[in-house]
């Protein structure tokens, strides 16, 4: 994973690099006097607006998996993942004497009960980017 972030890294750098070496040879008497087919300074998008309408756009996604994963969490005791079924087993390994097996899974369950508070903190989060995004106009189905 290292690997990959820093290949993306170094990719992002050049790209960056390239449109700045770009941007400095053009030269003064062209950037003053713009050309009939190029586009208005008031349609072309700055990077910042072309990357809120890219977060806009997969909000609803983003959504969607954090609801998906609540409610695995909150599942049945018969549902793989849910906190039930981890507190189920945390409560057969107690029976049985499993000192060390509980330990573990009793890890596993606060760290699990924990995810709860940071998902539904994040989906909050989210309902005030999907409000922003539809008070500027860059909802996800644009």
């Amino acid at each position: 994973m290292p690997t990959r972030r820093a290949t993306l890294t170094s990719a992002f750098a050049g790209i960056a690099l390239t449109g700045a070496l770009i941007g400095a040879g053009t030269p003064a008497s062209a950037a003053a006097a713009p050309s009939a087919g190029a586009p208005s300074a008031a349609t072309t998008k700055t990077p910042a607006q072309r990357e809120a309408k890219a977060v806009c756009a997969r909000a609803p996604k983003v959504d969607a998996r954090i609801t998906r994963a609540l409610a695995r969490l909150h599942g049945p005791a018969t549902e793989r993942g849910s906190i039930a079924r981890l507190q189920k087993r945390v409560d057969i390994a107690k029976a049985a004497g499993n000192t060390a097996v509980e330990t573990y899974l009793n890890d596993r369950l606060t760290a699990r009960q924990s995810m709860v508070g940071t998902l539904t903190t994040r989906q909050g989060d989210l309902k005030g980017v999907e409000t922003w995004c539809s008070a500027n106009g860059l909802g996800g189905a644009e």
